[in-house]
């Protein structure tokens, strides 16, 4: 499709600009807050902060946060004087993934190449004069890649960017030299290193650049590939070969990277580029075979995902919230995050009206708003998600771990029981906590991350090991003997076979007293978007404080709850993760 504003791929298009009387501005000021919180260390800035760093009004800035947190975009923490991003902020960029489908689709061949190299393979598409990662396949090494799934570099600072700006004009070089000129350091791209050092070198002159990155297109144009000779960092090189649609057009570049201690670029070269070059002409072959495509591999549209008709999710926020809610901000951000479900061709104006039950000229001045910001394309009839929306905290999102993911909701559960609560994974025959919110008790567990238990005498482990099938769960249970940690300890198999048959059919697990005399534990399984148990949430008691029954009528409710929304925060960064496995 001919893009018309924030084109994918091309620097210095320019993006539609609504009149000024459509502009919606609340959600502009929602972007600003979000791009601040993205690059502020820890995803995390008070208040003060963000009215220095955007340039709003406080009263703004706590309106917009208002509205934020009630999206669960952002949460606030330290009495509510911490403003964080929170993982539903990773539904914008969860968009431009979905919609475009390329690490649904492509992913598994690199990670495919990843393990056949033994070397980091990443996919990056263009973004204007940038390029930026959506997938990222690590190899677990002292030395590693430590981009992530959503981060940008400067098209000159790495090989790829050779690659997309082949195909740049005058207006896309014009707008590389304006940011060049007004950044020589690079300094918007978060994801560059920096030394600290006040002996760091100066960086180049613009024409030095320049002429460099000219010879670079030019090799890349004459070869098929790209290098990058430690451009981003010392001792870092990489390789880069373009993928294309079925079309003949470039849809991102498919990068092996490596060091010099294991390889010089030119091995590298020697070594990777037949393998990569079959896996780009496989990734082409992939991407003409995805559903929705014409035979020349051009998206067609598609039937958007299903949502509730005429149902404005905004309308009893704004209700309750009163002026401190922003319901344009909120329409605006349920506009973008929709537009994903259209995929490759994206949705018309109608379509995204229907997706999120908002009037088409409520949608529309959503649309160009995010158009102007460079986070939508249209052709005038059609609009998708860019990869810039990507910006917007994915990348930050995208490297929460399980833990992190619920250490907030843990403290949620502590506050409403007070009672220590904790999340562990199956670690072989054992359980390893990964997370704990403990409760301010003189006599309370002392139990921290990383600490181990026999899956078998605890609830976080019977759990587990009840969502196991059958055949995984008996071949765990026989790494360890079933030994008598108190006199409750159930060590009968047959006997523990039916507590985990049971522990499955309720969906929760008790055990009083079995890993220690005096504490009762009540645990929940946390899944993922597939229904896989792949943590367990618990609250620890004292078994005098609260009885079992209590435990049950009181505690499971809660922690229920607890475990659906971390199980929803997981599905918000699922895309991610599975982006970036190693």
């Amino acid at each position: 499709m001919t893009v018309r504003g924030a084109a994918a791929g091309r620097a210095g298009t320019a993006a539609p600009l609504p009149h000024p009387d459509e502009s919606v501005g609340p959600l502009e000021r929602g972007f600003a807050v979000l791009r601040a919180l993205a690059n502020a260390p820890g995803g995390r800035l008070r208040a003060s902060e963000l009215t220095r760093g955007t340039g709003l009004a406080r009263s703004t800035v706590d309106r917009v946060a208002t509205t934020l947190v009630e999206l669960g975009a952002l949460r606030a923490e330290g009495d509510g004087r911490d403003l964080v991003l929170a993982p539903a902020a990773a539904r914008l960029g969860g968009a431009y993934l979905r919609g475009s489908a390329l690490p649904g689709t492509l992913g598994p061949l690199a990670r495919e190449l990843a393990a056949r190299l033994d070397e980091s393979v990443s996919l990056a598409v263009a973004d204007r004069d940038a390029v930026r990662f959506i997938v990222q396949i690590k190899r677990r090494r002292a030395l590693s890649v430590a981009f992530r799934a959503g981060d940008a570099l400067p098209a000159e600072r790495c090989a790829p960017g050779a690659l997309f700006a082949a195909d740049w004009d005058a207006a896309d070089f014009e707008a590389w030299h304006a940011r060049l000129a007004a950044d020589p350091s690079c300094d918007a791209f978060a994801a560059l290193p920096r030394s600290g050092r006040a002996t760091e070198p100066r960086p180049p002159e613009p024409a030095q650049v320049e002429a460099a990155f000219r010879a670079r297109i030019e090799r890349a144009a004459r070869d098929g590939w790209a290098e990058d000779d430690q451009l981003i960092e010392q001792g870092l090189i990489a390789a880069a070969v373009p993928v294309y649609d079925p079309a003949g057009a470039q849809v991102c570049a498919l990068s092996v990277v490596s060091h010099t201690s294991r390889q010089t670029v030119r091995s590298l070269a020697e070594t990777v580029l037949p393998a990569m070059r079959a896996c780009a002409a496989r990734m082409t072959e992939a991407l003409a075979a995805r559903p929705g495509h014409a035979a020349n591999g051009a998206p067609t549209p598609t039937e958007p995902e299903p949502h509730e008709p005429n149902l404005d999710p905004t309308a009893a926020a704004k209700e309750q919230h009163g002026p401190g809610y922003l319901q344009s901000l909120a329409r605006g951000i349920s506009v973008l995050s929709a537009l994903g479900g259209g995929g490759p061709a994206g949705m018309t104006l109608s379509e995204a009206a229907a997706a999120t039950g908002l009037p088409r000229a409520t949608a529309r001045r959503a649309l160009l708003t995010s158009a102007r910001q460079g986070y939508v394309a249209t052709d005038g009839h059609r609009f998708k998600v860019l990869p810039r929306v990507l910006e917007l905290g994915y990348a930050r999102l995208s490297q929460l771990s399980l833990g992190e993911l619920a250490q907030p909701h843990l403290a949620e559960v502590v506050a409403a029981v007070h009672e220590s609560a904790s999340m562990a994974v199956l670690d072989g025959a054992d359980i390893r906590y990964v997370a704990r919110a403990a409760a301010g008790r003189i006599m309370s567990v002392d139990i921290m991350v990383g600490t181990r238990f026999p899956a078998y005498a605890t609830s976080m482990g019977r759990v587990l090991l009840a969502d196991l099938p059958g055949p995984e769960r008996l071949r765990r249970l026989e790494q360890t003997e079933l030994i008598a940690l108190t006199p409750h300890t159930v060590t009968d198999r047959a006997a523990l076979a039916r507590v985990l048959d049971a522990a499955a059919d309720e969906g929760c697990a008790l055990v009083d007293q079995e890993l220690e005399e005096g504490l009762r534990s009540i645990a929940v399984p946390v899944r993922d978007p597939s229904g896989r148990a792949v943590a367990a949430v618990n609250v620890s008691m004292h078994a005098a404080r609260t009885s079992a029954a209590q435990a049950r009528a009181v505690v499971l409710p809660i922690l229920l709850a607890a475990a659906s929304r971390i199980s929803t925060d997981l599905a918000l960064v699922s895309d991610a993760a599975a982006s970036m496995a190693g």
